[in-house]
């Protein structure tokens, strides 16, 4: 299942904190999908991943970032 957080207007660490709220209440095998406009937000989205054993990716789609943390590695 896909987690969604739209954190489209704020600004860092806003969107980090917010992702990694949804994160801790995500089932492992959940895709966790934050929309974010802060041009940081892939990096700190990243860190998070690595941290959190998940891939990622990133992606700009019309003027938004859609950052992924796919299903925890097993």
């Amino acid at each position: 299942m896909e987690v969604f957080v739209d954190a489209r207007g704020l600004l860092c660490p806003l969107p980090l904190l917010r992702a990694r709220a949804a994160l801790a209440s995500a089932a492992p095998d959940d895709v966790l999908v934050v929309l974010a406009t802060d041009r940081e937000a892939p990096i700190d989205l990243g860190a998070l991943a690595v941290e959190a054993r998940r891939p990622f990716s990133s992606v700009w789609v019309d003027g938004a970032w859609r950052l992924e943390l796919a299903a925890a590695e097993q």
